[in-house]
C-alpha cells in the first residue's frame, strides 16, 4: 500500500524494507522504468561500467581520482555502502545530500503504478534497482563528465546493465562468489560478468585468470570489440613503507611510470592497473598525463580496504575465497615477524559465503596468535554456533580462538588485549560498517 513519505528516514526506512536479493524482475523491467523516468541515462556522457568479483570497488575509486585530477567532473554509482546508504552516490567528489536523496527516491516512487501494485501486480523495483534508478535521476542532474557505474551482483542482469550506452566496460578478478546466483564454476560466472560487454564499447580486464579470460576473449570476437588485457607482467613491486606501496607499472603512451598507493594491501596493484589502463584506453595518451595518473592514484582512499582505523588497527573488506587470500598474502608481509610482534585477529562472516574455505584459508595461513570470532547484527550474518562448530573441527595451532555474541563486546576486548600487536578485522564487509559506526559513535 502506498504511503506518505517526507523524510530523508522515512526514505531510508522504505528502502530496507525491500529485498535485497530477487529473481523477480527482469533487466527489461528496469529498462522500461527508466523510460518512465524519462530515459535519465541517456542525459548521461561517458559510462565506465565496472564488473568483476573482487576489486571493482577499488578500481571505481582509482577511476574517479584520476579523472578528478585531470579536472574532469565525475559521477559514481558503488556498492555496498559501509555506513551511511548515501556512500553509494557519488557526484563532483561529493556524496548526495539528504535532501537530494529524498528528491530522487520521490521521483521513482511517483512514478511506480500504484494502482496495480495495490492488486498485486505491476514492477515495484528491489532494493539495488531502485538505489540504480535513483542514480541515474541524481546523476543526470550534475552533468557529469564522466559516470562510473559499479555493477551489484553479476553483470548481465544487473540493473546497472539497463543504461542505454557506455563508453568502455571494466572487468575485474572473477572467482568463485555468488554462486547460487551466478554459475558453479569461474567461466560459468565469468561468463555472467561478460554481460557487460557491448558492440562497440572495448573492454578492459584482468588476464591472470585463464579460465575467465578465455570467456571475454571469445565474447568479444563474437561482438567484434577490442580487448585490453592486465596482468602481473604488466607492474612490478618495488617497496613497501610507511605504509605505502611503490611498484613500476608498463603502460602504452607512459612507458614505464612509478606508482605510490596509500595502502599497505599488495592486491591494489592489479585493480591500480586495471584502473591506469582503462584511462589509456579513453584517451590514448592525450588530455590525461602520467602525472594526472600518479597523482590521482597517490591522493585516492577507498574506505575499508586495509584501512588503518586506529593505531596498529586494520579493517579489510575481504568476504570471499579469493579476497581473504588476498588479504592474507598482504599480513605475511606486514613485518610482524620480523620486528617479533604478534597479530590478532577479529573475524566474522555472512551465512550465504563459501566460509568453511575463508576459515579454513585463516586458520592453515598460522599468522594469528588470537582469534576473535563475532556474530554481527546483520539478518545474513552466519549463526555463531555454525561458525564456533567450523572452527573447532580443525586445527587451529598456537591460536586461541574467543567467541562472542556481537561486534561491539569482541571490539572491546580486542582493543584491550592489544598491547604491541597488530589487530586485523575482515571476513565481510558488513563487519568493517559495523566498526566503523561504533568508531563514528564512540560506543565502542
Amino acid at each position: 500500500m502506498r504511503k506518505i513519505i517526507d523524510t530523508f528516514e522515512a526514505a531510508v526506512e522504505y528502502l530496507y524494507s525491500m529485498p535485497r536479493f530477487t529473481s523477480k524482475n527482469t533487466l527489461e523491467d528496469t529498462r522500461a522504468q527508466l523510460v518512465r523516468l524519462g530515459s535519465p541515462d541517456r542525459r548521461i556522457r561517458q559510462i565506465i561500467h565496472v564488473a568483476g568479483t573482487n576489486g571493482k570497488g577499488s578500481v571505481c575509486a582509482y577511476l574517479r581520482s584520476m579523472l578528478e585530477e585531470a579536472g574532469f567532473r565525475t559521477a559514481v554509482f558503488t556498492s555496498p555502502h559501509l555506513v551511511d546508504i548515501r556512500e553509494r552516490f557519488a557526484a563532483g567528489g561529493s556524496l548526495i545530500s539528504r535532501e537530494e536523496f529524498l528528491q530522487c527516491f520521490l521521483q521513482v516512487y511517483d512514478s511506480l503504478n500504484w494502482e496495480e501494485l495495490e492488486q498485486g501486480k505491476g514492477y515495484h523495483p528491489t532494493f539495488f534497482e531502485y538505489l540504480f534508478l535513483m542514480a541515474m535521476l541524481y546523476f543526470a542532474q550534475c552533468d557529469p563528465d564522466y559516470c562510473i557505474l559499479e555493477t551489484g551482483l553479476g553483470g548481465r542482469l544487473d540493473a546497472t546493465n539497463a543504461v542505454s550506452d557506455k563508453a568502455l566496460t571494466v572487468i575485474t578478478r572473477i572467482g568463485r562468489d555468488h554462486m547460487e546466483y551466478l554459475g558453479e564454476t569461474v567461466a560459468e560466472i565469468a561468463g555472467e560478468k561478460a554481460g557487460i560487454m557491448r558492440r562497440g564499447v572495448p573492454l578492459v580486464y584482468l588476464s591472470d585468470v585463464e579460465e575467465a579470460s578465455s570467456v571475454f576473449v571469445e565474447r568479444a570476437q563474437d561482438l567484434q570489440i577490442q580487448v585490453y588485457p592486465v596482468s602481473k607482467k604488466d607492474y612490478s613491486f618495488l617497496k613497501k613503507a610507511n605504509k605505502t606501496i611503490d611498484f613500476s607499472l608498463y603502460t602504452r603512451y607512459y612507458d614505464y611510470i612509478g606508482i605510490t598507493l596509500h595502502t599497505s594491501a599488495r592486491y591494489q596493484m592489479e585493480n591500480a592497473a586495471l584502473a591506469v589502463r582503462a584511462m589509456e584506453v579513453l584517451f590514448r595518451g592525450e588530455q590525461i598525463t602520467a602525472s594526472h595518473i600518479q597523482n590521482g592514484l597517490a591522493k585516492c582512499f577507498w574506505p575499508g580496504r586495509m584501512e588503518e582505523i586506529l593505531p596498529e588497527v586494520f579493517v579489510d573488506g575481504a568476504h570471499n575465497e579469493d579476497g581473504i587470500r588476498a588479504f592474507l598474502d598482504t599480513v605475511r608481509e606486514d613485518g610482524c615477524a620480523a620486528e617479533g610482534r604478534g597479530r590478532m585477529l577479529l573475524f566474522s562472516v555472512v551465512q550465504d559465503k563459501d566460509y568453511r574455505s575463508m576459515i579454513r584459508q585463516v586458520l592453515d595461513s598460522a599468522l594469528f596468535d588470537r582469534i576473535f570470532v563475532a556474530h554481527m547484527e546483520t539478518g545474513r550474518a552466519a549463526a555463531l554456533d555454525s561458525l564456533r562448530a567450523l572452527w573447532e573441527s580443525r586445527e587451529r595451532g598456537n591460536a586461541e580462538t574467543v567467541f562472542y555474541e556481537d561486534v561491539r563486546t569482541a571490539l572491546r576486548c580486542v582493543l584491550a588485549e592489544q598491547g604491541r600487536k597488530r589487530v586485523y578485522i575482515t571476513g565481510s564487509l558488513y563487519l568493517v560498517g559495523e566498526i566503523k559506526e561504533f568508531l563514528e559513535n564512540d560506543q565502542f
